[in-house]
């Protein structure tokens, strides 16, 4: 009875052993999805993005603001003391990301 139990914690130990090891491999994929944004003074912010912004969080306060080569722009924003970072189109249409 004693050799049953320990072979079933044996066999169970190395199921778990097995299963981390693998998970670890696919965490350390790196990710090459992100675009490159290349920050500018919140003055240089299309005034279309600006409006757009304070409709959606009139209380919010733009901190920074970076564009890329598609001209969609990445605002880093403050809300009371909770930061956040929203994207929008030339435009001030957000976007999801």
């Amino acid at each position: 009875m004693k050799k049953l139990i320990l072979s079933a914690a044996i066999i169970l130990g190395s199921f778990s052993a097995f299963a981390q090891s693998q998970e670890t491999k696919t965490a350390a994929a790196p990710q090459t999805t992100e675009e490159k944004f290349k920050e500018i003074k919140v003055e240089d912010v299309p005034s279309s993005v600006i409006l757009a912004e304070k409709t959606a969080q009139p209380e919010a306060v733009i901190e920074k603001a970076y564009i890329n080569d598609k001209k969609e722009y990445k605002l880093d924003i403050k809300v009371d003391n909770q930061k956040a970072t929203v994207y929008t189109d030339a435009a001030g249409n957000l976007k999801n990301k």
